[in-house]
């Protein structure tokens, strides 16, 4: 499979998961929420540019990996599934390869993205201990 779409899957995985597992197939026919994080939209933006560019076959095996999504974020088998849709678009689709690499924010080479959302998550890159949650006891 051609480097360049095995990278743009992978740089639009995480905004992929963040709006399907926000909205679930909702997200294909939602309009954009002012109220929705900037993740939330791109992810919308590039699953509905998707959308536009599959057929009829391809739109309900998108719809039907979304959905999934939505209904177990956490479903790292689901994630997957919804990274294969995108990658086989993308092979099908240079316009929607272009289309799709407009939409994602620009990085720096080496640089880190990291997405975390929900209640009390930690981020970290490069980093000897972390500790997370209400209470912190040291090791004895």
């Amino acid at each position: 499979m051609d480097a360049e779409i095995v990278q743009l899957a992978e740089a639009a995985g995480p905004f992929l998961m963040t709006a399907a597992g926000a909205y679930g197939a909702a997200v294909l026919s939602r309009t954009e929420d002012a109220a929705a994080d900037a993740t939330v939209n791109v992810g919308r933006r590039i699953l509905q540019a998707v959308w536009r560019h599959r057929d009829e076959a391809g739109q309900a095996a998108l719809e039907a990996a979304v959905t999934d999504v939505g209904n177990d974020p956490e479903d790292s088998d689901a994630a997957a599934a919804l990274r294969q849709q995108i990658k086989r678009a993308l092979r099908d689709d240079a316009e929607l390869r272009a289309e799709l690499a407009a939409l994602l924010p620009a990085t720096a080479p080496g640089a880190v993205t990291i997405n975390a959302t929900g209640d009390r998550n930690n981020v970290a890159h490069t980093i000897g201990t972390a500790v997370s949650g209400d209470i912190a006891m040291p090791r004895p």
